[in-house]
């Protein structure tokens, strides 16, 4: 199976980039998201009919991956690279975690790393840092791409973030670093904005650090298409406001977005694959 990307493009960074900024903001505020303008939702008045809604981009079964090998690619091909976080981003040390590992938050809320899971095909982080510039502190960030065998998977692996966020407000990174006054907040695809992807999460939270001092503002962003689950995270440093941080991670996780669908979605949303009468479809020729 191929995984070369098909120049699809479905004006998916700027819907997708609404669905972050909106729930970023009800995160904050701790309300719920503003849903689409009335105009949008409403029925016909006065013999105008409302906006029609774009087809749901949908992950087409023959072309996700059903192997490790397959997975490993597909997470190649949609990782965020130094450049897709500013032209002064640079790369951490270690730059990518070990992809045969992933993290866990274990009971007394402290991340571990263990084996993958059967659930996960492959995963792949990658650390950046920012450096210091304009009067602020530099930032570490992240960004994440991990395949799953199904599409249910990946939704669960959504709503473990949203439980965790519940019950462990306060977590442990790693010796030394920690994450406080975490909350989180899920839209699902026709919630509020999004359009775009099966699901987005957003976290909101601090970051402190025995060396890098704080508490500076703290994003976790990540939505998913089909089995594909992306996610960017942001620890800010000195000076740095809260709002500045939650866009910084829209356009890299926008980017691994339309990788991801341009990878594996359909080439037309709510194609089936048949005739239209339960028969597969045949290629020209056959």
């Amino acid at each position: 199976m191929a995984y070369g990307r098909r120049v699809r493009r479905r004006g998916v960074p700027a819907a997708l980039a609404v669905v972050l900024l909106a729930g970023a903001a009800a995160c904050d505020s701790g309300s719920e998201p503003e849903g689409k303008p009335a105009a949008s939702k409403s029925a016909a008045v006065d013999g105008d009919t409302a906006p029609t809604r774009a087809p749901r981009p949908e992950a087409d079964p023959e072309q996700v991956p059903r192997t490790a090998a397959e997975a490993r690619r597909l997470v190649q091909e949609v990782l965020a690279e130094p450049e897709h976080f500013g032209p002064e981003t640079e790369r951490a040390a270690p730059y990518e975690r070990d992809p045969a590992r992933w993290t866990v938050l274990a009971e007394d809320c402290a991340w571990r790393t263990e084996g993958l899971p059967d659930d996960v095909l492959a995963t792949r982080t990658r650390y950046f840092e920012i450096p210091a510039a304009g009067g602020k502190g530099a930032m570490e960030v992240s960004a994440t791409v991990t395949v799953h065998r199904t599409t249910l998977d990946a939704a669960w692996e959504q709503a473990r973030m949203l439980e965790e966020a519940v019950g462990c407000p306060e977590q442990t990174l790693r010796a030394g670093e920690r994450l406080t006054g975490l909350a989180s907040l899920a839209l699902a695809y026709g919630e509020g904005a999004n359009e775009t992807s099966d699901d987005s999460l957003s976290e909101r939270g601090e970051c402190v650090s025995d060396s890098r001092g704080g508490p500076y503002p703290y994003t976790w962003d990540q939505s998913t298409f089909g089995p594909v689950v992306v996610g960017v995270s942001v620890c800010a440093g000195e000076k740095t406001a809260a709002g500045d941080v939650a866009g910084m991670s829209v356009e890299p996780l926008v980017m691994m977005m339309q990788r991801a669908q341009e990878s594996i979605a359909r080439d037309e949303p709510g194609d089936t694959g048949d005739a239209g009468d339960g028969t597969p479809r045949t290629k020209e020729g056959d």
